[in-house]
């Protein structure tokens, strides 16, 4: 059974991904529903919002020490920033999962109207390359040795600001059963990363 953090973002989307996969799939708000489930999702969002709620819902801590017990997560955009061990341009106050040994940069390649939309190879992924949606989105600015880097931005198609530096930037990784894109596939129907997480915890 896998959760999607409901507290803000794209559960409802992810939610019927993971379904259409197969997989059973419920909302999380509260510690006892956290504890109730195998895996979880962290939905695309806003970071900052997520972190605050993280706290006010007591579910920080609960995810931190359930994260770093092993449990599988997947996290898009939002997620990713949450997932990794330090974000650059977040809040001072912004909590950080730990998840991923990776250094994220929030909002890398712009402002809202930055937003873009290209074609990526993503390893693990067979068949033709996945549409993926930038909206707001982080980057990995670094990673350490034992990330493994599935996807990077090509050098063609991206404009808006920041993105003269975009070409060959991380933005799908895995760690162990740690799985995390800066772009957004539960807004595509393309199922095939959602799959991606669904086949790691089979």
């Amino acid at each position: 059974m896998i959760g999607v953090l409901a507290l803000q973002g794209d559960v409802r989307e992810h939610l019927a991904a993971l379904a259409a996969c197969g997989a059973r799939a419920v909302p999380v708000r509260r510690p006892a529903e956290l504890a109730a489930v195998d895996a979880v999702v962290l939905p695309g969002g806003e970071s900052t919002t997520m972190s605050r709620l993280l706290v006010t819902f007591e579910l920080l801590e609960p995810l931190r020490a359930r994260i770093a017990e092993g449990m599988p997560a997947y996290g898009s955009c939002a997620g990713m920033i949450l997932l990794a061990r330090e974000v650059l341009d977040g809040r001072p106050d912004q909590e950080q999962l730990g998840g991923l040994d990776v250094v994220v940069r929030r909002n890398a390649f712009g402002r809202q109207v930055d937003s873009f939309e290209t074609d990526l190879d993503v390893d693990g992924v067979v068949g033709d390359p996945v549409r993926a949606v930038f909206i707001r989105a982080p980057w990995v600015e670094k990673a350490g040795g034992d990330v493994e880097i599935l996807a990077t931005v090509p050098d063609r198609t991206v404009t808006g600001a920041g993105t003269g530096e975009a070409a060959g930037r991380p933005v799908a990784v895995r760690q162990g059963q740690v799985l995390a894109t800066a772009f957004h596939p539960e807004l595509t129907g393309d199922l095939r990363i959602h799959d991606l997480f669904v086949q790691m915890l089979r």
